[in-house]
């Protein structure tokens, strides 16, 4: 039997070609759409770090603004919901009429409060909040213009504290600093003033900031130091050798690329040598290769955290010791000052290296903040 011709067969040949002219209609498609998702993805990312903006600015210009008294210019003071919040309205309670440990955070260059709150996602949630959910803890936020000296900022917190423990004296209890890169450098700053503060003054003296009602030091218990360039930063030692080298060479190209290096903010430039007092910036040889720097040793009875990140499996290496985490090399975050074999007993100090982390996820890593918490829950 003779079998006719079906014309309404399915045609193999000719579903292969519809279904490659389809692939091939869809692909332009997503080529074409696809300027349209970046454009809107590079959005959605500007609008989530737009709370950026005016901290980075600082970081880069912020000794001019504040010079000027210009409005952008960031004053030190704590942060809730995005906001300045003064000191007496911070509303401590005391847990069931006793004091509580307070935790104070501090950013480090051109970053701001939020860092120690949130992420990239809604449900990165980091080391501040976890430690207000987990621990009966207060957990306070400091923004501070990183573009002034370190030893300003270091003054500015001292008072800031001072007046902390003054309007909350039944609130605070125990008191633990958390710096993260400048920010460690802030804190030791400020110790470093809190304590000479205490030396001069006379004890017993009515409104005497020593007294123990209202000097913050002899609350403070830990110190936390995240990637902190306790001796200085390799890029801006590098910055400021550039700068010199074309100076030197004193032709007008050079020269003008060196007056722009040197724009950068004082607490840019203070990051070379780690500078954490006034004399050391106020000093006439402050821009020598090799300058005068003031030891600022550890407070006895404070227990100090250096935590140190690393880009490499392994810390023992002179790739380590140089570039870290890529911002901060390792020598520069364990510090000299924290590993003096001869330092008096009193003095307590903990290093420990976090391998395969940079200088940006030792804020959201979960072994840092273990470590954290242990340490805080003590």
């Amino acid at each position: 039997m003779t079998t006719e011709p079906n014309d309404s067969a399915p045609q193999p040949d000719a579903d292969k070609l519809a279904s490659r002219w389809q692939r091939a209609a869809a692909a332009v498609g997503r080529a074409a759409l696809a300027p349209l998702e970046g454009v809107g993805m590079l959005y959605r990312t500007g609008q989530q770090n737009m709370h950026f903006t005016l901290p980075v600015l600082n970081g880069a210009f912020g000794d001019q603004l504040a010079a000027r008294h210009d409005r952008r210019a960031i004053r030190m003071n704590f942060r809730r919901y995005e906001s300045d919040v003064p000191v007496e309205q911070l509303r401590l309670p005391s847990a069931q009429g006793r004091p509580r440990k307070t935790v104070v955070f501090l950013h480090g260059l051109m970053g701001d409060e939020i860092i120690w709150q949130t992420g990239e996602g809604p449900e990165d949630v980091r080391f501040g909040p976890r430690l207000q959910r987990e621990l009966d803890v207060h957990c306070l936020y400091v923004r501070y213009n990183s573009g002034l000296h370190i030893s300003e900022n270091g003054r500015l917190l001292h008072k800031l504290l001072t007046d902390l423990v003054r309007t909350f004296p039944a609130a605070v209890g125990e008191l633990v600093l958390v710096g993260h890169s400048m920010g460690g450098l802030v804190i030791r700053s400020a110790g470093y003033y809190a304590s000479q503060e205490a030396a001069a003054a006379t004890p017993g003296t009515a409104g005497n900031p020593s007294s123990p009602n209202e000097s913050w030091l002899p609350r403070l218990r830990d110190v936390f130091l995240l990637g902190v360039p306790n001796d200085g930063s390799f890029l801006e030692q590098n910055s400021h050798l550039t700068s010199l080298i074309l100076r030197k060479i004193n032709l007008w190209p050079t020269r003008a690329i060196s007056g722009l290096i040197d724009k950068r903010s004082n607490g840019i430039k203070d990051l070379r040598f780690a500078r954490l007092v006034d004399e050391d910036w106020q000093n006439e040889h402050a821009d020598d290769l090799f300058p005068p720097r003031t030891v600022v040793p550890p407070l006895p009875g404070v227990r100090y955290h250096v935590l140190v990140g690393s880009m490499l499996k392994t810390a023992g290496s002179a790739l380590h010791d140089y570039f870290g985490d890529g911002l901060v090399g390792g020598g520069s975050a364990r510090g000299r000052i924290f590993q003096d074999p001869a330092a008096p007993p009193d003095l307590l100090i903990s290093t420990h290296v976090f391998s395969k982390l940079h200088h940006g996820t030792l804020l959201s890593s979960p072994e840092v903040y273990q470590y954290l918490r242990e340490r805080v829950a003590e």
